[in-house]
C-alpha cells in the first residue's frame, strides 16, 4: 500500500482579488525570485558543461583559491553556508581528486582542506559563478536593504513552509544520480 499523505493546495484568489498595487509588487517580487534563480541555475549548467563538475563544488574550489587552506568552518563563512553543506561538498571534491584534507601545520589537531593541483587546473579554465556575483551585489546593498531583504525573505520562506528545509549550496543536492550499471540476465544453459 502508498504512504497517506496530506497533499497541500496552494489557495488560490480570483481574478481581481488583489489590490492593483499588491498584485504588481508580488509580481515584481517573482519576477526578480526568477532572475535570480535563472542567473544561479544558467551559471550552474555552464559549471557542469564546462568542468564536469557542479556549480556548489566550483564555488567551493573557488572559496579555497581565494582563502588558501583552511578548516570547514571557515570554508562555511566563506561560502555563507552551514557546515554540515560545505562538509558534503567538500568530501565530493576530495574523492575526486580536486582538494586534499590534512592536518593544519599550525595546530596538528585541526583538518585543513586546501585545491589540490588538479582542482587549481580545473579552476583555470572553470567559467565565473554566479553565487560570487549574488553575495557581492548582496554586500554592496545599504544595510537597511540588506536587513529589510533578509528579514523579507525570511518572513517569505516561513509563509511557504520551506523554513524546516536545510538551505544546502545552490543546486547541489539536484546532482543527477550516478549511474549504476545495468545487470546482464545470464540464462542457464
Amino acid at each position: 500500500m502508498g504512504s497517506h499523505t496530506k497533499s497541500r493546495r496552494w489557495p488560490e484568489a480570483p481574478p481581481g482579488a488583489q489590490p492593483r498595487e499588491e498584485l504588481e509588487d508580488t509580481r515584481a517580487v517573482m519576477d526578480s525570485i526568477r532572475r535570480i534563480v535563472r542567473m544561479l541555475r544558467v551559471s550552474a549548467r555552464a559549471s557542469e558543461r564546462v568542468v564536469g563538475i557542479s556549480g556548489a563544488q566550483l564555488f567551493v574550489l573557488q572559496q579555497l583559491a581565494d582563502a588558501g587552506p583552511c578548516s570547514i568552518g571557515e570554508l562555511s563563512e566563506r561560502t555563507l553556508t552551514h557546515q554540515s553543506s560545505v562538509s558534503v561538498v567538500v568530501s565530493r571534491l576530495i574523492e575526486r581528486g580536486l582538494v586534499t584534507r590534512r592536518a593544519s601545520e599550525a595546530d596538528g589537531r585541526r583538518a585543513e582542506v586546501a585545491l589540490a593541483p588538479d582542482g587549481r587546473a580545473l579552476l583555470r579554465r572553470a567559467p565565473p559563478m554566479a553565487q560570487a556575483h549574488l553575495i557581492a551585489g548582496l554586500r554592496r546593498l545599504d544595510a537597511s536593504e540588506r536587513g529589510a531583504l533578509a528579514r523579507g525573505l525570511a518572513a517569505l520562506v516561513r509563509e511557504i513552509g520551506a523554513d524546516a528545509q536545510a538551505p544546502t549550496l545552490f543546486f547541489e543536492d539536484e546532482a543527477p544520480p550516478r549511474r549504476r550499471p545495468r545487470k546482464q540476465n545470464h540464462e542457464e544453459t
